[in-house]
């Protein structure tokens, strides 16, 4: 009878195991028929994803900052290369304009110098030229010692715009043709017409208002015409013959009526010298 019980309770224990392992593979089965995990699992899958957001949301803004910041900090650095090579580049087109001036201006000159046969062309720069005395004088940096004397006539581009009126050893004082005043530039000039007769008179003055040169004492009859030229005409011994000075641009009559009144384009802008040509005479020049 005991020994009944016994293999009976064994029967039930194996039983068991094999309904608890039927039950298992029963609710795995239907586990994985399931589209969606158990209640529990979802809450706990959305907790983890909630927070997984919440830390990843100030990293991503601190990348995204860090990011932004070094475009910032590279485009700063960009814009000042480039403002470096904006100012070269107009630094260099600055020298550029003046190298282009300055080569015009020589030229000029050179142009001048070849014509200046009979004299020893000097080129000097000015160096002075004060506001108050704009219209009456300028400072070159030319004197005795390149044989620069008092009364030499003084050129630039294509005519003369003055004489020297004082000489020190390195320097000298250029007066103008624009000067005004009663004892400057009285010299005489001539007119070669159309028609090739020649009126020879004297500069008398400048008119600043239209930046002409006033020619008077002309007593000839001859018909005197705008653009006809005017040069030195070497008269009274200061001034040498044959320099261009300037085109005639009107001609009248004084407040008398009795002597024509002429008035001449200057053949280089006096208000505009930077160089200038001092005509020495091949006698006078200096080793």
């Amino acid at each position: 009878m005991h020994k009944f019980f016994s293999n009976r309770r064994l029967v039930i224990i194996i039983i068991c195991l094999i309904v608890s392992f039927g039950l298992m593979s029963v609710s795995v089965a239907i586990r994985n028929k399931r589209s969606t995990p158990p209640m529990v699992q979802q809450f706990g899958n959305d907790v983890v994803g909630l927070v997984n957001r919440v830390v990843a949301w100030p990293v991503s803004g601190l990348n995204g900052s860090v990011t932004g910041f070094s475009d910032l900090m590279n485009t700063y650095q960009e814009n000042q290369r480039l403002k470096g090579q904006v100012q070269e580049l107009a630094q260099t087109k600055v020298h550029d304009q003046a190298v282009n001036r300055e080569n015009q201006k020589l030229k000029q000159e050179l142009k001048l110098n070849q014509s200046l046969t009979n004299y020893t062309p000097v080129t000097a720069n000015v160096i002075a030229r004060t506001p108050s005395a704009w219209q009456n004088q300028v400072i070159i940096d030319k004197g005795s010692s390149a044989g620069v004397k008092k009364n030499m006539p003084v050129l630039s581009g294509s005519g003369v715009v003055g004489r020297v009126a004082e000489v020190n050893r390195t320097n000298s004082k250029v007066e103008l043709l624009s000067n005004s005043s009663e004892s400057a530039n009285r010299f005489a000039v001539t007119i070669t017409t159309k028609s090739g007769k020649t009126v020879n008179g004297i500069l008398s003055g400048y008119n600043h208002n239209k930046n002409l040169i006033e020619m008077g004492n002309v007593t000839s009859k001859a018909k005197i015409e705008k653009g006809d030229k005017v040069a030195t005409s070497g008269l009274g011994g200061v001034m040498p013959a044959g320099l261009f000075v300037g085109t005639v641009a009107t001609t009248g009559t004084d407040n008398y009526g009795l002597a024509a009144k002429i008035s001449i384009k200057p053949a280089t802008n006096l208000s505009e010298l930077s160089v200038v040509t001092v005509a020495v005479r091949q006698a006078q020049t200096t080793n």
